[in-house]
């Protein structure tokens, strides 16, 4: 019989493993996907901006120089308001602790929430954070969501995109996310900027630019070294938060347990391939 220390030792072990195998699959996957076919993009950080190190970032949006933050973990997952130059937290909601929060988006005087595993999306009052309603999207995981003027973009963690009716949030259709021919899956946070899906691929340092009609990925941007590893707090500590300030042109990203969000400019990157 294995004693009780000896299962201590093991299972830590275990999980390293089976993390790196997936990572390695992971990146061994994007190789193909990331070719210089397709436009390679780097950045230049122009604002730093504090972050709240204790929000694991699922969502973030901009408006009006105000920033929304959806955050996730069982217990811990909230709704936010905070002050962009400050990282102040000027208004807040906490989920029950049954829902483990994700993506935010606003549509008209609304925030909308994802929650992971629940199948269960909230609507609040952008001004209160009062409750409005509640919407069911089983069988999908929440992961990310964004809106295009006209419909409810939500990623689920697969290669596929799905559009709702911002109303009745009935499920209008799907869009196969790839890049030369290779799905690309792990899709998380999603920001709609100027006719474009931009998406988190969870567990990576790039960010996808997808073409909204077509599925294909049109750009990769190379977020790597953008924040030093040291400053995270463990291995889940990854990029996830995309959000856009009209006013200055900057992309705003952040990761989940930052302590710092991040205004950059994106930048070509010719001649260079991953």
């Amino acid at each position: 019989m294995i004693k009780k220390r000896t299962i201590h030792w093991y299972f830590p072990c275990l999980v390293v493993i089976i993390k790196a195998f997936f990572l390695s699959y992971v990146f061994s996957f994007l190789s193909f996907a990331l070719t210089e076919s397709i436009p390679f993009y780097t950045y230049q950080v122009i604002h730093e901006y504090p972050h709240d190190q204790d929000a694991f970032t699922e969502g973030l949006v901009l408006e009006d120089g105000v920033l929304y933050e959806g955050t996730g973990l069982y217990g811990h997952s909230t709704l936010r308001k905070v002050e962009l130059d400050t990282g102040k937290i000027l208004q807040i909601h906490h989920l029950p602790s049954k829902y483990f929060g994700e993506g935010i988006t606003i549509y008209q005087d609304k925030i909308i929430q994802l929650t992971w595993k629940s199948y269960l999306g909230f609507v609040y009052d952008k001004i209160s954070f009062n409750l409005i309603k509640e919407f069911n999207y089983y069988p999908y995981e929440g992961w990310g969501i964004t809106y295009d003027g006209r419909y409810l973009i939500m990623s689920d963690g697969t290669s596929v995109l799905h559009f709702f009716d911002p109303e009745t949030f009935q499920e209008v259709k799907k869009l196969e996310v790839s890049a030369n021919d290779f799905k690309i899956s792990k899709i998380n946070e999603l920001e709609y900027i100027h006719g474009e899906i931009y998406a988190n691929i969870w567990l990576t340092d790039y960010i996808a630019r997808i073409n909204p009609l077509t599925g294909l990925v049109v750009g990769w941007i190379d977020l790597k070294d953008i924040l030093e590893r040291k400053q995270t707090k463990t291995t889940e500590d990854v990029l996830n938060g995309i959000a856009y300030d009209e006013e200055n042109g900057e992309l705003l990203v952040t990761g989940k347990f930052w302590p710092k969000l991040f205004g950059i400019k994106i930048e070509s990157k010719e001649g260079k391939s991953p």
